[in-house]
């Protein structure tokens, strides 16, 4: 629990409250803001009210600034969807540990941090996830280890870059919606992005058993937005 009006800390700039996603979200907020690490100052957590733990004071200072930017980002949106002051903690799954009674996911990449929350009434599970484009060339050489046989057969050979990008993001975004349902690890292999389209709409498919609800064959629609390099993607149950 935080006082309210906190500071922002230097490395941070102002707090958007907006939707960049094709298909609006009733019930659920999203806060994002840009960081710069260069501009990360020594009181930066304290300043904040954010709890920077012993492992996290011992890591560069990237890791630092885009930790710090995504709780605070989450907890503005706290703050916008019910009133409550409250920054999520990092549990020894190091997931964020949300309140009783809310959705919730934090992403993060170059220089810029996102968070979503719901109540759990409204979704049970949200997973937020954003990437950088990936070049040609890396591409197509991770293809293979993020795509299944079946997604590698039906990748355009003139969209490599977008479509290996958005499936790696749609998968962690699934992956982080489905957790703390769950409660059980499951990888790449283990879903399958059936299609997508350009006007930011995506299905998904699971290839494994993850409890008694959701088995293999289990279907989600998923959605996405590409902002210049930055691609993000949202899975919601």
């Amino acid at each position: 629990m935080v006082c309210m009006n906190q500071p922002l800390p230097t490395c941070c700039t102002a707090l958007q409250t907006h939707w960049p996603l094709p298909q609006p979200l009733p019930g659920a907020v999203l806060v994002s803001c840009g960081f710069d690490s260069t501009r990360l100052a020594s009181d930066d957590f304290q300043r904040s009210g954010i709890e920077q733990t012993p492992s996290l004071q011992r890591s560069v200072a990237k890791r630092q600034a885009e930790f710090l930017a995504g709780r605070i980002c989450a907890r503005e949106a706290l703050r916008r969807l019910d009133g409550r002051e409250y920054a999520p903690t990092t549990g020894e799954d190091r997931a964020p540990i949300w309140p009783v009674g809310i959705s919730g996911s934090i992403t993060h990449g170059t220089g810029w941090a996102a968070a979503i929350v719901a109540h759990q009434s409204d979704h049970r599970g949200l997973g937020l996830d954003m990437e950088t484009l990936l070049s040609e060339e890396r591409a197509q050489r991770l293809a293979g280890e993020i795509l299944i046989p079946d997604e590698l057969q039906r990748m355009a050979a003139d969209r490599v870059a977008l479509t290996v990008t958005l499936t790696f993001s749609l998968k962690e975004s699934l992956f982080k919606a489905l957790y703390p349902i769950v409660q059980q690890r499951f990888y790449f292999e283990h879903a399958e992005l059936l299609e997508w389209s350009d006007d930011g709409s995506a299905r998904l498919r699971l290839l494994t058993d993850l409890s008694s609800e959701w088995r293999h064959g289990c279907e989600l629609q998923a959605q996405f937005c590409v902002e210049g390099q930055r691609l993000l993607s949202l899975v919601s149950v």
